[in-house]
């Protein structure tokens, strides 16, 4: 049994992550500011929450007292809202990630799994992205997530801290009621009977992932001994909007889908899909759920909860 810090374990991925850890066995505590995710999600699980902001070094530095693992996952994810506000962006996750690599060396933490983006530090490059590519992001996010990468690497070089960085792709499941990304916000526009709104003309692409495959590589990366290295975490394979359009009709043909187009947003890119080749080799990180698959799981969740308003 470890015991593992989980930030914004409150979280969509949060939730998803701590239930496999508290499935076999391991000893959880949670650091969560309660923004977005909800206690009462992980209140049946039995683990600890501490209720703090990653801002605030000494509260960090408290909840890494005693812990194996720190999976840090709190985060200001959204793309758009980075844009206008840079400044806050910077503060959650510049700043923040800095405390919780200096928490976790001063409490001689054993491994530091950060969570971190691949498309958006990346930028506009040609696909499939991988791990050798320059970064170029083109969003405060991306740059703030580069920083965060940069500084889990530089405390493994100057501290000896076992960092692994983990680029996540496009994350959709259960238990994604604050998301704001487009599986997320299309499920939630259909609860409320909602236009569902394309920014472009859907020739856009990105790569989704179903959060158990995505819990499943974090656990790979706990078990598995690869100090700082990075690793892009997704599906392998691009889908257009207009395909995951597509899919979602057939995979839940009781929805109404209607769609109206945008102009494109500032701060996002048009085509983005990673290899998984050296998650592959270095983790044995194999994604099995279909697209058709989780978004019909990730539907049935959305249904049983009810609309976002009850769920807030």
């Amino acid at each position: 049994m470890k015991s593992f810090l989980v930030t914004g374990g409150c979280g969509f991925i949060g939730v998803n992550l701590v239930s496999a850890l508290v499935a076999r066995g391991d000893r959880v505590r949670v650091l969560d500011n309660l923004s977005l995710g909800k206690r009462e999600d992980i209140d049946p699980l039995g683990v600890e929450l501490r209720v703090g902001d990653i801002r605030d070094y000494a509260t960090v530095a408290q909840a890494c007292q005693g812990m194996d693992v720190v999976v840090h996952l709190a985060a200001h994810t959204r793309v758009v809202e980075s844009v206008t506000n840079p400044e806050l962006n910077f503060e959650i996750n510049a700043i923040g990630t800095m405390n919780v690599l200096r928490a976790c060396r001063d409490a001689g933490v054993k491994k530091m799994i950060f969570a971190s983006t691949g498309g958006a530090i990346l930028g506009e490059q040609e696909p499939p992205v991988h791990e050798g590519m320059v970064p170029r992001p083109v969003s405060p996010y991306g740059a703030s997530k580069l920083v965060g990468e940069a500084y889990c690497s530089a405390f493994h070089g100057s501290y000896g801290l076992n960092t692994v960085a983990l680029r996540f792709s496009n994350v959709y499941g259960p238990y994604s009621y604050h998301k704001g990304s487009v599986v997320a916000q299309f499920f939630k526009n259909l609860m409320e009977n909602e236009t569902l709104v394309v920014y472009g003309d859907g020739k856009q692409t990105r790569d989704f992932l179903f959060v158990t495959d995505l819990v499943d590589a974090i656990l790979r990366a706990d078990k598995t001994d690869t100090p700082g290295e990075v690793f892009q975490i997704a599906s392998g394979r691009e889908t257009s909007l207009a395909t995951l359009l597509e899919t979602m009709r057939a995979a839940i043909p009781e929805a109404r889908i209607n769609v109206r187009y945008e102009p494109a947003r500032a701060g996002e890119i048009l085509r983005n899909y990673a290899s998984i080749a050296k998650a592959n080799r270095m983790l044995g990180y194999d994604p099995k759920t279909r697209l058709d698959e989780g978004l019909k799981k990730t539907w049935q969740w959305f249904v049983a909860k009810g609309s976002p308003a009850a769920a807030k």
